[in-house]
């Protein structure tokens, strides 16, 4: 491509073999679409279960990410293919609706991609195999209801919750410490859950971390961390029965806002201005003293005269805090943000058992710890770990947990991991597709067939042998008709995923074939690739 200009000095573009350039279209355009879709689905694929192998991203201003969570190294992959793009999409919906089966979403979509590509092959029509492909579908959900199983917990009962949670964390990083990982995730969830309506505000658990320490000295504080200290260091680093302001206004005199000037050529003039400035910062602390504030926490900075002055009337403050923690601390303490200080009264203080200041090792860190608050339905997870990269995926790791969780008390019905509910419903499917007498019942069968993608990929990344182990695991499902045994990635020594305890959200399973099964007919319907350089 070159840029060139006419006699009048208007610039055109010439393009170079233009006329040996050809449009995409019809059969060919489907082809490349679904080579760019299994592209896509091929990447992640070898990240898939417990054995899963992790990739590691570099951002353009050298940032390196180590994951292998779907929805994290799609987002952050440079995709310029549209077909791509749809990808990346659904693995994001995914995120966004479950928060988990991020990555065999894209696999099982993948592999419907490939088995639709023979079926182009052997002459069967797009539109033809897309509907093929939704009544599968349906047949598939309908097959995990019926599969399901009921799932009973109470806030005494957690065992079942933290189970499901410890299955998700077996794929992640941090599956060494995934018991003590999704004990503290189920209780975040229990502790801001309202059981009644089954409804959880995953806003109010905040995700801290702080390098140093190790994974295992994570804990979950039933309050909010705030990632500042006192703001003069001889005030009192802890306080009891804590009552607590919380400002939006500035501790210094107002400033007029129109421009001003102010002329002093005496020393009496600059000592009554002194006294003036020393009068409203007296005021401002008496008035947080008056209404009974035992610690003030401000949005705004003060000055050293300010901080000196509380200082010395014994009320210890915490600065520059921001909004979002602002409004999480009036949320945990019952307080109200005051913007005034003419509004400042008892009512609207907020509570806490306990405010403690807390350093980290060697290094001159400090954190603030707000606990037992009045209303303890914000909490907070902070993670400990040896470098940024290792909190970062610990993060994404537990909030897949805390999504599971979350899905559990929704709708606390589960199915058994490790492959076993795609085996056992594309057993269901194979069966159901000879009731179908049109061509559809080819595109069903190859749904089947494209179900038995995820326990394949399982059994790669687990470094058995593929066909073998699904085979087995087949047979013994056909012949047992129980949907419970799965591919044994841990090497337990039995496939019975029941006894393993590995289970799966159902919901979050409908969703990865829905949505995967969506996106494919999408890509199947496209028989025209048409660039801006085509109009």
């Amino acid at each position: 491509m070159a840029l060139a200009f006419d006699e009048y000095g208007r610039p055109f573009i010439i393009l170079k073999e233009q006329e040996q350039k050809t449009r995409l279209s019809g059969l060919e355009a489907q082809k490349a679409n679904i080579s760019a879709g299994r592209a896509v689905s091929r990447i992640l694929r070898t990240s898939l279960g417990p054995k899963g192998m992790d990739k590691m991203l570099q951002s353009p201003d050298g940032d390196v990410t180590i994951t292998n969570d779907g929805a994290t190294i799609l987002e952050q992959m440079d995709v310029d293919n549209q077909i791509a793009k749809l990808m990346v999409e659904l693995s994001r919906s995914q995120d966004y609706e479950i928060g988990d089966g991020t990555t065999g979403v894209v696999v099982m979509a993948g592999a419907l991609l490939e088995q639709a590509e023979r079926l182009l092959e052997r002459g069967i029509h797009p539109i033809r195999i897309a509907e093929g492909y939704e009544m599968a579908s349906r047949i598939a959900v309908e097959h995990l209801e019926r599969i399901a199983q009921k799932f009973d917990f109470g806030p005494t009962n957690i065992e079942p919750l933290v189970q499901t949670c410890m299955t998700t964390l077996s794929s992640k990083i941090v599956n060494r410490c995934k018991r003590a990982l999704a004990e503290i995730s189920v209780k975040a969830v229990l502790s801001v859950a309202d059981l009644e309506r089954k409804d959880v505000n995953l806003d109010l658990i905040k995700v801290e971390g702080k390098v140093g320490g190790k994974l295992e000295d994570t804990e979950l504080i039933y309050g909010i961390t705030v990632d500042k200290d006192m703001s003069h260091p001889q005030m009192p680093k802890q306080i009891e029965d804590a009552k607590i302001a919380i400002l939006t206004c500035p501790f210094e005199p107002p400033k007029p806002k129109t421009k001003h000037k102010v002329d002093i050529d005496t020393v009496e003039k600059f000592q009554t201005l002194r006294q003036q400035e020393q009068k409203y910062f007296d005021d401002m602390v008496q008035k947080c003293k008056d209404v009974g504030a035992t610690l003030v926490i401000c949005q705004w900075g003060f000055d050293d005269e300010a901080n000196h002055l509380l200082m010395h009337q014994n009320l210890p403050a915490v600065r520059w805090v921001g909004g979002v923690e602002l409004e999480l601390i009036a949320i945990a303490t019952g307080g109200r943000i005051v913007p005034r200080f003419q509004e400042l009264t008892p009512e609207k203080l907020g509570r806490a058992g306990l405010v403690r200041e807390k350093s980290f090792g060697t290094t001159k860190d400090k954190m603030l710890y707000i606990e037992h608050c009045a209303n303890s339905r914000a909490v907070t997870i902070f993670i400990r770990g040896g470098n940024k990269m290792m909190i970062e995926e610990t993060k994404r790791s537990i909030h897949d947990a805390l999504c599971v969780a979350r899905n559990l008390i929704r709708n606390n019905f589960i199915v058994y991991g490790g492959g076993a509910a795609e085996i056992s419903c594309s057993i269901a499917v194979e069966a159901a597709a000879d009731k179908y007498p049109g061509v559809e019942q080819y595109a069903i069968r190859a749904f089947a067939d494209a179900l038995d993608a995820v326990p394949v990929a399982l059994a790669e990344n687990s470094g058995l042998q593929p066909i073998e182990t699904l085979s087995a695991v087949n047979s013994q499902q056909i012949k047992e008709n129980n949907p419970h045994f799965g591919i044994d990635c841990n090497d337990v020594g039995t496939n019975d995923m029941c006894e393993q305890n590995v289970f799966e959200t159902l919901i979050g399973k409908q969703q990865q074939i829905l949505l995967a099964t969506q996106v494919v007919k999408m890509i199947l319907k496209i028989d025209d690739v048409i660039s801006p350089s085509d109009y």
